[in-house]
């Protein structure tokens, strides 16, 4: 893969030599731009991978900068790899911003490929202490089965604690890129901070001296939160919303529920629910979302919803099993 991708990066440069070669025979065609435009051409240009990044950099940036994202919502990031015209837009960027190298495991290789030295490379969860997990099984108190890998959780950002500690490593790539405008970025990191620990108390309060505090998910995406809560998180698949559980698996799964009084299990808005609701079927579970915002539609972003409303809607709904 990192043979194709500088491949892709050499191309892409020749395209923009003999692009530039172009132009410079014929300078006297030029294009009148508004007002807007030029403040848009001449603000600090951001790259985003996915979305809680590029919601998390849109908050600090606010008017100082243009923020994109590369992996639209529906497309699973997990399994993601850049196209040629992506790993374009990181090149031209000004800033370049990504969650983890657990999460987006590509990007060593584009930032190989390219010239780090033009593009302000921010790892949002750098300084973070990552929770190494088993991929293959639920965590149901028995041991993994035969084969099984120990890998990172990248799923940091559903803790809105660490959550802040990336809005603050945003701000400092965005402020070494921009220093003009590094007061800006400051002031605006810090009152979206303030937003994030409103929504930490809120967990905080809803499951302060909660009795049950065990909920079952599809997913392995939470246990961030669960620790940060004092949670036990109990997943049907491993860190990969694909990855499926063997039948021995979901037998011990259905018994763990029976046993514990569970009436909920919880699926990915964004994955399918295959398998939540053949647990669902074989228990008599209801079923109920939680979402990993790894992507949010344009058409609910332009309705408001963004990463504190999807939280607080995650919140709603582990109530019905945490309380």
């Amino acid at each position: 893969m990192q043979k194709n991708i500088r491949l892709i990066v050499f191309l892409i440069a020749a395209v923009a030599v003999i692009s530039g070669c172009s132009l410079s025979k014929d300078t006297s065609k030029t294009t009148d731009l508004t007002s807007k435009e030029k403040d848009q051409e001449a603000a600090l240009q951001v790259v985003t991978t996915f979305y809680p990044m590029y919601d998390f950099a849109r908050n600090v940036a606010q008017e100082q900068a243009n923020v994109s994202m590369l992996i639209p919502a529906g497309t699973e990031p997990h399994d993601f790899e850049p196209s040629a015209k992506m790993i374009a837009q990181i090149e031209e960027a000004d800033v370049f911003i990504y969650n983890s190298e657990e999460m987006e495991t590509w990007v060593p290789s584009v930032l190989k490929a390219i010239d780090t030295d033009k593009v302000t490379v921010v790892n949002a969860s750098e300084g973070i202490d990552l929770i190494q997990s088993e991929e293959d099984s639920a965590e149901i108190g028995h041991e993994a089965e035969v084969g099984h890998t120990h890998t990172v959780d990248p799923h940091v950002w559903l803790d809105p604690v660490l959550a802040q500690q990336e809005t603050d490593n945003i701000e400092a790539g965005l402020s070494k890129a921009d220093p003009a405008h590094a007061e800006d970025y400051q002031v605006n990191a810090q009152h979206y901070k303030e937003q994030l620990s409103q929504l930490d108390h809120k967990f905080q309060e809803a499951f302060a001296g909660a009795d049950k505090r065990i909920f079952v998910t599809q997913h392995a995406a939470f246990a961030y939160l669960a620790k940060r809560y004092d949670l036990t998180q109990i997943a049907i698949a491993g860190l990969s919303p694909e990855i499926e559980p063997s039948p021995s698996i979901l037998a011990e799964l259905a018994g763990f529920v029976k046993e514990n009084d569970i009436h909920y299990i919880y699926y990915e808005d964004s994955a399918s629910s295959a398998t939540s609701k053949t647990l669902a079927n074989e228990t008599g579970l209801e079923l109920e979302t939680l979402s990993p915002i790894e992507g949010v539609s344009e058409a609910d972003q332009k309705a408001g919803v963004d990463y504190i409303k999807v939280m607080e809607q995650n919140l709603e709904a582990l109530k019905k099993s945490i309380h």
